[in-house]
């Protein structure tokens, strides 16, 4: 249970971080739509571990293979299935904690509910079943793009550290042009020797993504159970390490008046009914409105540290543990590709539900 998400564009993700390899099987996927394979590598080489000293050093290629609904460069229609192979996991890294639990990790959570986990890196609970969202991510930019819709996520905090960038004006090429992910240049460099001094001392940091959407219709979502913002909601919170989501003003919007936080509607020299602010960010009564889509997700500090940490046996016997292997000091450089994957998963869902039901529009 829990392995699929999403309604017309159903994704179903398997796999474990120490098995032989993760992947994706796609149902609703419209057919002869154009299917890349070097589109799908590229998004996943944005996720895989090894890309500079802020990240893990784990070794995968993470080089995708399409195993059917793919003729000719065209989908079929039928469901589309892609793997990605493992080949740089180390179980030794993970004998100790056959009997103890990890803090703030799934492990002990895990076997209250199944009475069985898997040790090696986590099993099913380990960020490595994200490489297989974001493949299935990449199949879905292409319906959005078709429609016209661009999705971007950046690194707007580590810590204490926040940059200011332009919702409007930023772009993939300013997001990519450093290793954090951060298009503010200045607060990228401050950013990267904070995230590396954590690592430096066996420690971990946590922040904030921001991530918005373009271009995106005035009728995608539902009023009632299936409200486009929940829909986020649901995506984002699934993703490991996450703790926090706000679409629009958010928590922020708490401290306004409700004179201050609405929304006035004008129509423009087009006759496009517009707002003249966004705090609703795209979304009002669970559909969007044709204003440029805004979110915020919330990470945590990477559980595992190279501190020691006090914890318990199996048995409940208290002890202690210190972590090993090879593990992102902070989370977010490598999460923006992800948070992206889920958003685009959720925009190409509601596309095509909005098509099912309103055929003529």
């Amino acid at each position: 249970m829990g392995n699929t998400f999403g309604q017309v564009f159903r994704v179903t993700t398997f796999g474990e971080s120490h098995g032989p390899a993760v992947g994706v099987v796609i149902d609703g996927c419209p057919p002869r739509l154009p299917i890349v394979l070097a589109e799908i590598q590229t998004q996943l080489d944005r996720r895989k571990p090894g890309q500079s000293r802020l990240t893990t050093q784990r070794q995968e290629s993470d080089q995708v293979e399409i195993l059917s609904g793919v003729d000719q460069g065209l989908s079929t229609g039928t469901s589309l299935a892609m793997m990605i192979r493992n080949a740089d996991a180390r179980s030794k890294d993970y004998s100790e904690m056959r009997d103890k639990y990890r803090p703030s990790h799934a492990d002990y959570s895990y076997q209250a509910k199944y009475g069985i986990r898997s040790v090696e890196g986590g099993g099913r609970a380990s960020a490595r079943e994200t490489a297989a969202r974001v493949a299935a991510g990449a199949v879905a930019d292409q319906i959005l793009r078709n429609a016209g819709i661009e999705v971007l996520a950046w690194v707007e905090s580590v810590q204490d550290l926040r940059a200011e960038v332009n919702d409007e004006t930023v772009t993939a090429e300013d997001i990519e042009a450093n290793d954090v992910r951060c298009p503010d240049a200045a607060m990228a460099e401050r950013m990267f020797e904070r995230i590396d001094a954590v690592r430096k001392d066996g420690d971990s940091v946590g922040g904030v993504l921001r991530a918005i959407a373009r271009g995106v219709p005035p009728h995608l979502g539902a009023p009632v159970f299936d409200k486009l913002e929940a829909d986020l909601a649901k995506a984002m919170l699934s993703i490991p390490a996450s703790k926090g989501f706000e679409v629009g003003s958010g928590f922020a919007g708490t401290t306004m008046l409700g004179s201050e936080h609405n929304d006035a509607f004008y129509a423009d020299a087009s006759g496009r009914i517009r707002t003249r602010s966004n705090h609703s960010g795209g979304i009002q009564g669970g559909i969007s409105n044709g204003e440029l889509i805004t979110l915020r997700v919330a990470f945590k500090p990477t559980a595992t540290i190279l501190k020691e940490q006090e914890t318990v046996t199996k048995d409940g016997k208290s002890t202690t543990i210190k972590g090993r292997g090879r593990h992102d000091p902070c989370v977010l450089p490598r999460a923006v590709p992800i948070v992206e994957a889920m958003f685009r998963l959720v925009l190409a869902d509601h596309l095509l539900m909005h098509r099912a039901q309103v055929a003529s529009i």
